[in-house]
């Protein structure tokens, strides 16, 4: 039977009862109670069926069929009718139970749809289906309800992009899902968590997320979510940078002003730091330095008024008269007047006496007739000391072997006849004096001619009576008794032989007024002849390289790529030797605190800084020092580039605790200058105590003190001057720090075999002056301590030298050494850095420690912000290079000149686990930096 045969038969079957119904109800025909009921129950009320649930859309996932349901009340039959045609009654499941509440019958029918079902179809509207119920007063039809396959492509139709934006700026990210069945729902997922919407995102907007006012917290990595009931798709991650741009802070205060007294200059600055600068943030414009001249006000001293008149005649015979210091008042700490405030003189010229008691008179003779007897004492004294002198004829003691001290010395008349002494027959001229209080210690700029003359122990001095005070005549009681000696002319030579006479701020009368005040034999001493330059060079083309002068501590690394392609220069460093005075300010205290060094040639056109590294005496551990790089102009004139504490656009300073590393873009002839702030500053000083066999002496031994700046240069220039000695090093050398409180330094020889050994005189305690000390400037100083043996067979050495501070540090120079070998000896090898002592020159990777590929693909990784801050500013702060970033902001690839500094800093070491283990802590894979596969840190840098 057909679908439309059924269909008649079933309105057929339901009109004929429903006419019957109808007509024994018109007739009031009796109808039997179950007959009544059963057309209650059917719908003999009087209403059409409605339908309690209708058939909903579905979707048909993958290959599972759906169950379309309808229940209608009241209702003879339901049947689904599916585009346009009936289902077959096989196919509908049915249900039927009564309402309780009505007393009416609810029919319930579903069937099921398959995917084939809806594949097969092919209508202009998608596959529909509805529901029919019959009841006795007609029909009703339920909802259409369409059925579909669901789906959901892969490829989003647009994907969210990328941005960088200011902060408080408007962040719009698109998003366009895949098509699919049904439409697919979009969620925003940050950093993997989802993103709801607040008053400031909104997620809403058709499928786009729209931040109205970005925060710091809002950077990160953003993708978008789509899914349905089939499947989840993801978008690209699109990152979005919130970066600050750098703000300046408020101006500090103007400083004080750098000099005490007259013009100076004062300084304030900032920091960009209000904010600082973020996420790859612009840096501040302008300088974070500003600098004014001042004027100190100087101290103004005291000046005397006008004495007031004479007062009357007093009963004391006196009159008197007074001044007052206010012409001027001392004002800002300058001095009081000198001389005295009150004036008197006797009234009566003379003729006012007064009588003395007979008590006053004895106590005077008693006095003076002590006095004749301590005289007599004293001369009966001296006359048996100096008949039990030494053979050299000369008044010596050595009090330090009783006090442990220092005390001077003094110079008597020689015998007649002593042939030990040059001029022995001169008279003592007392027409003239000058003393001299200060130890006899001088510079060795004459010791190679002193040490090749004729074994004399004095010579006269030019035009000079020279008076040394004698710690033996002070002990007795006598304050100054001293011999003088009146030199003539025509003697070369005044000093004991073995210390060299370079007069050079050695104090006068126990004064020295400043550390460039001649000395008053400063005309006398011979200028010392320039040395030649140390120098190094080489011809250096793209690939870079690094030159060195070797045992100086001096080097230069020029940067892969700093030297244009298809060119070469023949560069070149020079460590100038001549004096350096002109370097330093004459306002201020400055010293040098590291050699003069040159790079070039002038004309030099470099596309990237070169690392210049420069060793440095300073102890920098504290805040004592204001350190400041030089730079000397075409006219010779030295001006300052930076102070190393400031930050600076031009050029960079890393100061480190043994040396400095420099960025510079110029060449020229550069140098680092230090003025003391406190009496803590310090300077490192190398002592080292060289001997050789005295040539001239059989017996005689000589052992030279060395007191140099703590630089490399510095002490190989001492190793150069006692190569030609034949010197050997004696002990190691060791560092002394030399404090600023213009305290002298004091050298002593003690603990030696009296019985096998004896001391020239006049040596066995030595000083240096402060101001020798203090400004140096890279020049050694020297102490020489003659010694002789009593027998050939004594052939071991032992002793101490101590060099202290006074009020400061103090080493111990042990000496243990042979006095018999080859005579000449040899200078044992100074320690030097490593790769610094024969190297002149590298080219081409073999002057980097990192390879090339690597370091390329290191600053393609952080010249590139990213949006968790991992760029070249958090590589500087991994490799603690993160001061003065202004500096690397403005560099074309900030990351190689961070590596070039790095390099400078560890061209000894190689240390590149350092590098690796930075850029693990930063989160880079190391493998992203290999070729093919992982390795450790150390591995892939060593490749």
């Amino acid at each position: 039977m057909t679908v439309t045969a059924l269909e008649g038969s079933l309105l057929h079957t339901l009109s004929i009862r429903a006419l019957l119904v109808a007509l024994c109800l018109l007739m009031s025909c009796s109808l039997s109670p179950g007959s009544r009921s059963d057309a209650l129950q059917h719908g003999t009320s009087g209403t059409l069926p409605h339908f309690l649930q209708e058939p909903d859309d579905a979707y048909i996932v993958k290959s599972n069929p759906i169950k379309l349901k309808c229940r209608a009340r009241p209702a003879l039959q339901i049947f689904f009718k599916c585009n346009g045609e009936w289902v077959h009654q096989s196919q509908h499941q049915s249900q039927e139970h009564t309402d309780e509440s009505t007393g009416l019958k609810i029919r319930e029918v579903m069937i099921n749809v398959s995917r084939q079902q809806v594949e097969d179809f092919h209508g202009p509207e998608d596959y529909w289906c509805l529901c029919v119920a019959w009841s006795h007063l007609g029909t009703s039809k339920s909802r259409k309800a369409t059925v579909r396959i669901a789906y959901l492509r892969k490829n989003f139709e647009q994907d969210p992009q990328g941005r960088e934006v200011p902060i408080k700026g408007m962040i719009v990210l698109h998003c366009r899902p895949p098509e699919g069945v049904p439409v697919a729902e979009v969620e925003w997922l940050k950093n993997e968590e989802p993103v709801s919407s607040d008053g400031n995102i909104d997620t809403r907007a058709d499928h786009n997320l729209i931040i109205q006012e970005a925060r710091l917290s809002d950077s990160g990595n953003y993708t978008c979510l789509a899914s349905n009931i089939v499947a989840k798709r993801r978008s690209l991650t699109a990152t979005v940078v919130i970066f600050v741009n750098g703000g300046w802070s408020l101006w500090t205060d103007w400083s004080v002003c750098n000099v005490p007294c007259g013009r100076g200059v004062q300084k304030r600055s900032r920091t960009c730091t209000n904010p600082a600068p973020l996420n790859g943030g612009a840096f501040c414009e302008g300088m974070s330095v500003q600098k004014s001249t001042c004027n100190a006000l100087c101290p103004v001293d005291g000046g005397w008024a006008e004495w007031t008149e004479w007062t009357v005649c007093s009963g004391e015979c006196e009159r008197q008269r007074s001044r007052e210091c206010t012409a001027p008042e001392p004002k800002r700490g300058g001095r009081l007047c000198d001389g005295a405030a009150l004036g008197t003189y006797n009234c009566t010229g003379g003729l006012c006496t007064h009588s003395l008691e007979g008590s006053s008179d004895v106590a005077l003779y008693s006095g003076l007739a002590a006095g004749v007897v301590t005289v007599v004492v004293l001369i009966v004294a001296v006359t048996l000391y100096r008949r039990n002198q030494s053979e050299y004829g000369v008044d010596v003691i050595d009090s330090s072997a009783l006090t442990g001290g220092f005390q001077s010395f003094s110079f008597k008349t020689a015998r007649q006849g002593n042939p030990l002494l040059i001029s022995s027959s001169l008279q003592p001229d007392l027409t003239v004096s000058r003393t001299y209080t200060s130890p006899i210690c001088f510079q060795d700029s004459m010791d190679k001619e002193l040490i090749s003359q004729e074994p004399s122990l004095f010579d006269p001095l030019p035009d000079l009576k020279v008076k040394v005070h004698s710690s033996f005549m002070v002990s007795l009681g006598v304050s100054e008794r001293g011999a003088e000696y009146h030199a003539q002319k025509a003697h070369p030579q005044t000093f004991p032989r073995g210390l060299a006479p370079d007069y050079s701020g050695v104090r006068v009368e126990g004064t020295l007024r400043g550390r460039r005040e001649k000395s008053l034999l400063a005309p006398h001493a011979p200028s010392t002849p320039s040395r030649p330059p140390l120098r190094t060079s080489g011809v250096l083309g793209h690939a870079g390289g690094r030159l060195v002068v070797p045992n100086t501590g001096v080097s230069l690394l020029v940067p892969h790529g700093g030297i244009a392609e298809d060119t070469t220069w023949e560069m070149y460093m020079v460590i100038n030797q001549e004096d350096s005075s002109s370097t330093l300010s004459e306002e201020s205290q400055e010293v040098l605190l590291s050699p003069e060094v040159t790079y070039g040639p002038p004309g030099l056109d470099l596309s990237c800084p070169v690392a210049m590294t420069i060793a440095h005496c300073a102890e920098v551990a504290t805040d004592n020092w204001s350190i400041r790089l030089k730079r000397q102009t075409q006219d010779n004139k030295w001006e300052e580039v930076m102070s190393v504490e400031e930050e600076s656009t031009s050029c960079y300073c890393l100061l480190e605790a043994q040396c400095c590393h420099l960025l510079l873009e110029s060449p020229g002839r550069y140098a680092l200058v230090g003025e003391p702030l406190s009496q803590e500053a310090v300077k490192r000083l190398r002592l080292a105590v060289f001997g050789s066999a005295d040539n001239t002496n059989p017996l005689g031994y000589s052992l030279r003190v060395y007191c140099v700046d703590n630089t490399p240069y510095a002490f190989q220039e001492v190793a150069s001057v006692e190569r030609v000695k034949g010197g050997r090093l004696l002990e190691e050398p060791k560092t002394l720090l030399f404090r600023g409180n213009s305290f002298s330094l004091q050298l002593s020889i003690q603990d030696i075999p009296q019985f096998l050994w004896s001391i020239k005189p006049f040596t066995t305690c030595q000083e240096f002056s402060f101001s020798q000390v203090w400004a140096s400037n890279q020049r050694p100083l020297q102490c020489a301590f003659s010694l002789e043996r009593y027998s050939p067979a004594s052939s071991q050495l032992s002793c101490k030298i101590s060099v202290r501070q006074v009020k400061g540090q103090e080493q111990i120079l042990q000496v243990y050494t042979s006095v018999v070998e080859v005579r000449g000896g040899v200078l044992r090898p100074c320690a030097c850095p490593s790769s610094n002592c024969t190297t002149m020159s590298l080219t081409g990777s073999r002057a980097f420690k990192i390879p090339l590929s690597i370091r390329q693909r290191i600053c393609a990784t952080f010249d590139t912000t990213n949006a968790k801050g991992k760029d070249w500013q958090l590589l500087a702060q991994k490799l603690h290079i993160d001061r003065n970033l202004c500096y690397f902001a403005r560099q074309e690839s900030p990351s190689a000149v961070i590596l070039s500094l790095w390099e400078a800093q560890h061209q000894d070491t190689g240390d590149l686990d350092s590098l690796a283990s930075a850029l693990e802590e930063i989160g880079k894979p190391i493998c992203h930096f290999t070729e093919s596969h992982c390795k450790t840190s150390g591995d892939i840098l060593e490749q």
